[in-house]
């Protein structure tokens, strides 16, 4: 059996941290310690702070800023990826303030890649939405759908500020099937504005479809901004059998 060597410093400062945090004693927004305090209490080199805080940041646990210093960042939403939730729920269920604006709420004529995605006929009508959804004022979520007429015919008639189009449509034509394609994508102008975020900011897109009863209803395209957001899945493989690399 392997013996495990002693720890390797920069996670005794990672770990250092991450409780400091667990704890309490450090929450978003606090400025952390500098890398010579933290190299002078560790009594380990800069080089070795940096590579803890370094390996921080890119967890999404503390956010750099040149000249200013490093923060604890807010932790990024969550939503669970092989299911549907509503954004709502979600973000109240953290305890935290939901809030929509409603940018678009029309009809308008399927264009081929719409017509091509809902099964329609190009230039047929199609109901079109675009909503930004907020946590606590701070967007994190930009949802544009197509809904398709005939299996929603008052999609247009709601209001979309008291609740969702996740809602609406789970109530009006109780959903079969579900198609997930998940995408690192750059954000162009109109996404950026809406969002409120850097234009070299990457988003999580996620591409979903959905049926009724072997029917289309909806083509939705969900912006995430990569710092303020995380999909997560979780897989049971014990009944899998042979063949799945681990």
């Amino acid at each position: 059996m392997d013996i495990p060597g002693p720890q390797p410093q920069y996670l005794r400062i990672k770990t250092h941290i991450l409780a400091a945090i667990r704890d309490g004693a450090l929450r978003p927004g606090d400025r952390i310690p500098a890398e010579t305090s933290l190299a002078g209490q560790f009594g380990v080199s800069r080089m070795t702070v940096n590579r803890a805080i370094r390996e921080l940041a890119d967890a999404g646990v503390v956010q750099r800023f040149v000249g200013d210093g490093t923060y604890i960042a807010e932790p990024r939403a969550e939503s669970p990826l092989t299911e549907i939730r509503n954004i709502a729920e979600e973000i109240r269920n953290r305890g935290h303030q939901y809030s929509a604006r409603v940018v678009t709420l029309v009809q308008v004529s399927a264009d081929e890649d719409i017509a091509q995605r809902l099964g329609l006929r190009l230039a047929e009508p199609v109901f079109h939405s675009l909503i930004v959804h907020c946590e606590n004022e701070v967007p994190v979520q930009l949802e544009e759908r197509h809904v398709n007429p005939a299996l929603c015919p008052d999609y247009l008639e709601q209001d979309f500020l008291r609740i969702t189009p996740n809602q609406h449509l789970t109530r009006t034509c109780p959903l079969t099937d579900v198609e997930h394609l998940l995408s690192a994508r750059l954000p162009g102008p109109r996404e950026r504005d809406l969002l409120g975020i850097a234009g070299d900011e990457p988003c999580l897109l996620l591409l979903r479809r959905t049926w009724s009863g072997g029917r289309l209803v909806s083509v939705a395209r969900l912006w995430h901004p990569g710092s303020r957001y995380a999909l997560r899945s979780h897989i049971h493989l014990a009944d899998a059998g042979p063949g799945h690399d681990a």
